[in-house]
């Protein structure tokens, strides 16, 4: 029997080409764009802009439906699609590339006048997607408006610099010299910053601060979902988002793959809605394993708390723990490389001798090192403490296990950074006591509510509580102080799995 063949939308296609630069897929720019309010598709004084097109799938699907919500308006068709193409929709496109993909997306040609486009007024190749290469503003090794770094990308004129043109501007109203009543976008990511190993900063909050000088009624863009805990570079976005009661809507997706699939972005991806208008508390939508969660309107900043806390069901949660007003259990968690040793130090010994007797724990391995090379925290050696690496194991699916496996480390031992010291203890049973604690499945939710990514540095132990670790400590023990509900054990238990003492 003849089966029809399947033409898929080549926007699809080409929907995850970096986790740096990702493509939007069209059932998703659908999404973000059904957030704005209905009647802005039958208006034609409405105005549009992609600042950071790629595809060209936003402005596409908003001409879909201007050209369906005109029809009254502009009975005749060409003349309807010349006025949305001439007066309502504008792009910046990020590459050259992207700009002849933007506008064959969007006109069905290359060049906007050409003589297969389906707007028929315009004069120049652009039309309104705009692409201008531009230079990075070096000053100190780094450009002064992104923050990339010279060593990376000043590269010659047949290379791509990365130099986006929105955020390179210290008025962006220039470019197009008008006002926008929506901007809609999925920036790039990031940026590498010439670091050690595929180290990059984030670089997305940069055009959510560009698009708001532009003072529009409608902003909503999909970035990640980092800025929730800020982190590297994020810190005064994140301030200044939960901060702004503008947000009137944020839908979340902890697993990259139900939002991109294929892609693993550590931390999530997020899209959200700022209205001009709008007062007040946000509505929060979790969206996790393909599974819409209930929709909760509350505050971006809980009290007792500097982050957003992304789960709904985790409120609860917090608030019971919190009431307690215990000390933090962080007091007691060190700071990145607590030896002075850093990742990569290799001058160590396998074997133990007289004058390399300190034990060194790095890499999953162990060696032996002189007194002499530790570099600080020279009173944590001969005391008894526990060691937790600083980078969490698996992906974002749930349930994980948050941590890796907690190292009780006996007097005369160090760590590299792979490492962060937890104590020192005045003994062994106390220091295996705190081991039983961070085995719990509270312990670890409560640090998941602060990681955003595969690190785990000393803050995300901020939301954890001192405990007294004369007794051991278990998920039962817990549960029972804190008043925990069967269904808030329960959603724990669906975020965190048992810790794997074998590992």
């Amino acid at each position: 029997m003849f089966k029809p063949s399947y033409n898929p939308d080549v926007l699809t296609c080409l929907a995850n080409l970096s986790n740096d630069e990702v493509f939007t897929p069209p059932s998703l720019a659908n999404k973000i764009l059904d957030l704005l309010p209905n009647e802005l598709w039958s208006n034609k004084a409405s105005t549009f802009l992609d600042p950071v097109s790629k595809s060209g799938i936003f402005l596409r699907e908003i001409a879909r439906r201007l050209e369906i919500g005109l029809e009254k308006e502009i009975p005749d068709k060409q003349e309807r699609i010349n006025h949305i193409f001439k007066n309502q929709l504008f792009g910046i496109a990020i590459t050259e590339l992207t700009s002849l993909m933007s506008r064959r997306s969007i006109y069905c040609s290359k060049t906007a006048n050409g003589i297969y486009s389906l707007c028929e007024g315009f004069e120049s190749e652009q039309g309104n997607i705009l692409y201008e290469k531009v230079k990075h503003s070096w000053k100190n090794g780094k450009c002064t408006f992104c923050g990339a770094s010279k060593e990376v990308y000043d590269r010659n004129d047949e290379l791509e610099t990365h130099a986006y043109k929105f955020i390179h501007e210290n008025t962006p109203k220039k470019i197009f010299n008008m006002k926008f009543d929506v901007i809609v976008g999925n920036p790039p990511y990031q940026l590498s910053d010439g670091g050690f190993g595929t180290s990059a900063a984030p670089i997305y909050h940069k055009f959510v601060q560009q698009a708001k000088k532009l003072n529009p009624k409608y902003l909503t863009m999909i970035i990640p979902s980092r800025w929730f805990a800020g982190g590297k570079g994020l810190d005064e976005f994140r301030k200044e988002m939960l901060n702004d009661d503008r947000i009137a809507e944020i839908h979340d997706f902890p697993e990259t793959s139900d939002c991109f699939p294929g892609l693993n972005i550590r931390g999530g991806i997020c899209y959200f809605l700022w209205d001009k208008s709008h007062k007040g508390h946000c509505k929060v939508t979790t969206h996790k394993s393909g599974v819409i969660g209930e929709t909760i309107e509350r505050p971006l900043l809980e009290e007792n708390s500097d982050i957003f806390i992304r789960y709904n069901e985790a409120i609860s949660i917090f608030k019971k723990v919190r009431s307690f007003r215990e000390d933090p259990f962080v007091k007691d968690v060190s700071s990145r490389k607590p030896f002075g040793l850093g990742t990569n130090f290799s001058d160590f010994k396998k074997q133990k001798s007289e004058t390399n007797n300190i034990k060194l724990f790095r890499f999953g391995e162990c060696g032996y090192i002189n007194i002499e090379e530790v570099e600080r925290n020279h009173n944590l050696v001969d005391k008894i403490k526990v060691i937790v690496p600083k980078a969490s194991p698996g992906g974002d699916s749930y349930p994980h296990q948050i941590l890796s496996r907690p190292i009780l480390a006996e007097p005369g031992t160090c760590c590299t950074e792979t490492y962060i010291v937890v104590g020192p203890y005045p003994s062994e049973k106390q220091a295996r006591n705190v081991i039983s604690y961070m085995h719990t499945r509270l312990f670890r939710f409560l640090v998941l509510l602060i990681k955003n990514t595969q690190d785990v540095p000393k803050k995300v132990y901020s939301f954890v509580p001192m405990q007294n670790f004369d007794e051991p400590w278990s998920d039962e023990k817990l549960n029972k102080k804190y008043g925990l509900t069967e269904q808030e054990n329960a959603f724990i238990e669906s975020m965190v799995r048992p810790l794997d003492v074998k590992l």
